[in-house]
C-alpha cells in the first residue's frame, strides 16, 4: 500500500541520503515509507524530485570527504581495506555528481600522423 505523502518525512529522507545512508537502508525503518512509495512521490512531482537529486548531490560530496578521511587515516595494516573503500566511494561520488567527481574524457587530439606511399600504390 502506497504511504501517504509527508513533507516532514521525505525531508528526513533527504538528509538521510545526504548523510551517506543508502535509501533503502532509510525505507527498511518502520517509520519510513517503502521505496516505492518514494518513487511515486518522485515521479509525480518536479519540485521533490530536485529535492532528491540535491540530496543525491550531497551524498556525493558526503563520499569524496571520505575519500580524503579514509586516505589520511590508512596505515601499512589497513591500506588495502582503504583502497578499496576509497574506489567504491570514488565511484559512487562520480555517478552522484558526474560533472564534479566523474572522469574527464579528453576527445581532443594534438597528435599527428604521416601517411607513406610505397610500392605500387605510389604511381596513384
Amino acid at each position: 500500500m502506497a504511504a501517504k505523502f509527508s513533507q516532514e518525512v521525505f525531508d528526513a529522507i533527504c538528509e538521510r541520503l545526504a548523510d551517506g545512508e543508502s535509501l533503502r537502508a532509510i525505507c527498511a525503518d518502520a517509520d519510513m515509507p517503502n521505496k516505492g512509495s518514494v518513487f511515486r512521490w518522485l515521479a509525480n512531482d518536479t519540485k521533490l524530485s530536485d529535492q532528491y537529486a540535491r540530496a543525491r548531490e550531497e551524498q556525493g560530496d558526503l563520499y569524496f570527504d571520505d575519500v580524503v578521511r579514509i586516505s589520511d587515516e590508512a596505515t601499512p595494516e589497513n591500506v588495502q581495506v582503504a583502497r578499496l573503500q576509497i574506489d567504491s566511494r570514488k565511484w559512487a561520488a562520480g555517478k552522484l555528481r558526474p560533472k564534479v567527481y566523474g572522469e574527464k574524457l579528453d576527445l581532443n587530439h594534438g597528435g599527428s600522423f604521416n601517411v607513406v606511399i610505397s610500392g605500387d600504390d605510389a604511381d596513384l
